[in-house]
């Protein structure tokens, strides 16, 4: 399916592009969410008539990420949890809290979907480093250290 990406989509172009999808991936998650429409000629026009809002919006996303990726950059966020005598976790640190632990410690609002946790959740007592990807051209990299809960 043709589709005109209303905004950038990280892997398959940038806001104005028009490109060719499956048509399970336009219909079920990139137009949903907006992201995307279909290309036809009434929407093309539609497009066209809006491209510099669109192009403002996009711009307010990009500054508003990259303000709180400039608060996030080489933090350090503690995360307590119990953990046996060898150094491993009862359970495991996921990305929703390090995202409460990200509010909490800094105050910078961080969905869980932003945390990058490539191994998987963290199962053992340690730093990790990590990344927060606030938007596809604005990612973090903090440290999470991961302590025993008394």
């Amino acid at each position: 399916m043709q589709i005109i990406l209303l905004e950038k989509v990280g892997g398959l172009g940038n806001l104005g592009d028009l490109v060719n999808v499956k048509n399970g991936y336009a219909r079920n998650f990139l137009i949903p969410q907006g992201k995307a429409q279909r290309a036809n000629a009434a929407n093309l026009a539609a497009f066209e008539e809006k491209r510099a809002e669109y192009e403002a919006h996009q711009a307010a996303v990009l500054a508003d990420a990259e303000a709180r990726k400039l608060k996030l950059d080489g933090q350090n966020i503690s995360v307590a949890q119990k953990a046996g005598v060898d150094g491993r976790l009862f359970g495991s640190v996921t990305t929703h809290d390090i995202a409460e632990a990200i509010k909490a410690a800094i105050g910078v609002e961080v969905v869980k979907a932003n945390v990058r946790l490539p191994n998987g959740p963290l199962k053992a007592i340690g730093e990790y480093e990590i990344e927060v990807a606030l938007h596809s051209d604005a990612v973090a990299a903090i440290t999470v250290t991961i302590v025993a809960a008394e």
